[in-house]
């Protein structure tokens, strides 16, 4: 996988690499929305600043082979609506993402996770793409068996987050294997 700054369409969205300028889109549309937020690792945030912080943090990141960020747009908008991410760890690479409630349940991050884990699998080094998902989000549990990936497992205590519990949660560990 080259640091390009790679770019992608499906036939209805645009996933690009973010830019400072979507800040007022992404805190408008989805950043500051807690229910967007609730199953996430990251508190709603307040205001667009922390959203410029936030964008600056996944600029400075996607300058590598190891961190690739989009931001899902409309085809032909530009707008951002949501945000995927992959992360290349030696063998395997992990997903996230986020997208503005109005747009749940209409296929949209489906559409962008099959787009980036497709890109994925083709990637010769890459053998195993996981992410996981908190045992109560059934939404992201279906994007992800959507893209072919398979639930493995219940991971214990895997991971905090803060807009439900200072506790570890459990969670669904979700995969696809060469």
């Amino acid at each position: 996988m080259a640091a390009e700054r790679i770019s992608f369409e499906t036939d209805r969205l645009t996933l690009r690499p973010p830019v400072l300028e979507d800040a007022q889109a992404v805190f408008r549309n989805y950043a500051r929305d807690p229910e967007v937020s609730r199953y996430l690792t990251w508190r709603p945030h307040s205001d667009v600043a922390q959203t410029e912080r936030f964008l600056k943090s996944c600029i400075d990141r996607s300058d590598s082979e190891t961190h690739f960020f989009w931001v899902i747009t409309f085809r032909g908008s530009g707008e951002a609506i949501g945000m995927i991410s992959a992360f290349r760890e030696g063998h395997k690479a992990g997903i996230g993402f986020a997208l503005a409630r109005r747009y749940w349940g209409q296929g949209i991050m489906t559409e962008a996770a099959r787009c980036v884990t497709g890109w994925l699998r083709r990637s010769p080094e890459i053998y195993r793409i996981w992410a996981a998902c908190d045992i109560e989000n059934r939404a992201s549990a279906r994007v992800l068996e959507k893209t072919g990936m398979e639930c493995e497992c219940v991971m214990r205590r895997w991971i905090i987050l803060p807009n439900i519990s200072p506790e570890p949660r459990d969670v669904f560990m979700y995969s696809w294997v060469r």
